[in-house]
């Protein structure tokens, strides 16, 4: 079981990241052909994700319930990752939310929330506290603002980790990296043998910016982060933020990540196919990745060959090499222009399909940690080792630390994407970045 503790950053982060969910919200009967039920009064509406690993698992609830309980359908749509991010809004924007707003909590939810877009579902909780139980509670955190819970933890657990192909490792016969030192000393040993040392989906913008989420934890602590969320003006100036920015760029331009990494999309997998292709060493992803390896890698997971480890530390450095980055979850809010109908729907579903066992059971095989209590019991098989590692990084962080862009408002997060996109293409300067920064801070 998970009982990472919550930091203050991420605590504001989870209140950050509420705004996000909430623009998620809104999609009604516009949009594209849903795969589940009908239309009408008897029935709610459900936007995801699509695509390995999880797809398979939300129609599975969705089929559950709809199995269960024949009168009150759920539609539900999926989209690819970046398009979600953009429908969803669009939908929000033209009061056309759907029932159930599917995000990661945060920034984007107190968005929501401050719009008046999500439902307030701190006494439904309090009337539910069942419910609430079978959930960790680490994972509230990103769903709570101004003290009040307005989503509903969802799915799993996702910290960020280094993966990285050990039979690459062998072949060019080097160890796996201990400290940023290492990491750097890598590079041109892999390069000689042509392989990317690092893979990376970079137009996606906020792959690049898990490494700097675990750079800046790794130099500096969690403080200057807390600083940035909180409004504190200026707080990007920190030292240690130039010194993270000059590493990454020092990383770019030893030729760290494979040719045109800038035009690589994560939604098309292609960043994790160098990987278990053996044309990238490593990589640094979300734990979700973990699922679409064995999905579409073939043997390279069953094998054994796919390895992961937390980033290592920096030298010098004053952060807690135990802290990770990444999503504590995955949330689910109700629309505030959902009939009451709708909504009874939206907590049946919260109360019985997404706390059950076949829930649960499905998204350890998946490849994930769930967000629901108690599932250390079936960690077993391929997947034993990698579920146990990943729920120990969980469990031991000092700090789980929300993912920025959704810690914090959405557009502070869009500046930060863009700089970050820029910073990984040698278009600004480290000091430049800061002073693009600082100017959103508290926006």
């Amino acid at each position: 079981m998970i009982n990472s503790q919550i930091s203050r950053r991420n605590l504001l982060g989870l209140t950050a990241g509420a705004a996000a969910a909430a623009s998620l919200a809104a999609c009604g009967s516009s949009g594209p052909k849903s795969t589940t039920g009908g239309s009408g009064g008897g029935s709610a509406s459900y936007w995801s994700l699509s695509g390995p690993p999880g797809q398979p698992y939300r129609q599975a609830a969705v089929d559950r319930f709809d199995s269960a309980n024949p009168s009150t359908k759920i539609t539900a749509n999926f989209f690819a990752n970046d398009d979600y991010k953009q429908k969803i809004k669009t939908a929000i924007g033209a009061g056309q939310a759907p029932t159930m707003i599917w995000g990661w909590g945060g920034g984007g939810l107190k968005a929501y929330v401050d719009a008046g877009q999500v439902v307030d579902l701190t006494d439904w909780f309090g009337q539910n506290a069942a419910v609430k139980e079978k959930l960790l509670p680490s994972s509230f955190g990103a769903a709570t603002v101004g003290g009040k819970i307005y989503a509903m933890p969802v799915e799993t657990v996702q910290p960020i980790v280094l993966f990285y192909n050990k039979k690459v490792f062998e072949q060019v016969g080097v160890q796996p990296p201990q400290s940023w030192g290492d990491m750097m000393a890598l590079v041109p040993k892999f390069k000689a043998k042509n392989i990317a040392p690092f893979s990376l989906a970079g137009q996606s913008r906020w792959t690049n910016m898990m490494w700097l989420e675990f750079l800046l934890d790794r130099t500096a602590g969690s403080d200057v982060f807390n600083n940035v969320f909180a409004g504190k003006q200026g707080s990007w100036s920190d030292p240690a933020v130039l010194d993270m920015l000059t590493k990454i760029q020092d990383l770019v331009k030893a030729g760290g990540f494979e040719k045109g990494f800038g035009s690589v999309v994560a939604d098309q997998n292609a960043d994790q196919a160098l990987l278990y292709t053996g044309k990238a060493a490593m990589m640094v992803h979300g734990t979700w990745s973990y699922g679409i390896q064995k999905a579409n890698g073939g043997t390279f997971v069953s094998s054994g060959s796919l390895g992961w480890m937390n980033f290592p530390p920096v030298e010098g450095g004053k952060g807690d090499p135990t802290n990770t980055v990444g999503n504590p979850g995955q949330y689910l809010s109700i629309s505030s222009k959902a009939t009451s109908a709708q909504q009874d729907i939206a907590k049946k579903f919260f109360s019985t399909t997404l706390v059950d066992d076949q829930e649960k059971a499905g998204w350890v095989k998946s490849g994930g940690v769930p967000v629901l209590a108690n599932s250390d019991s079936l960690y077993a098989g391929d997947d034993a080792q990698f579920l146990k590692d990943i729920s120990a990084i969980a469990s031991k962080a000092k700090v789980f630390a929300q993912s920025w862009d959704q810690a914090l408002s959405p557009t502070a997060a869009d500046t930060l994407l863009d700089n970050i996109a820029k910073l990984f293409q040698l278009q600004v300067s480290p000091q430049q970045w800061v002073d693009n920064m600082n100017g959103v801070i508290g926006k």
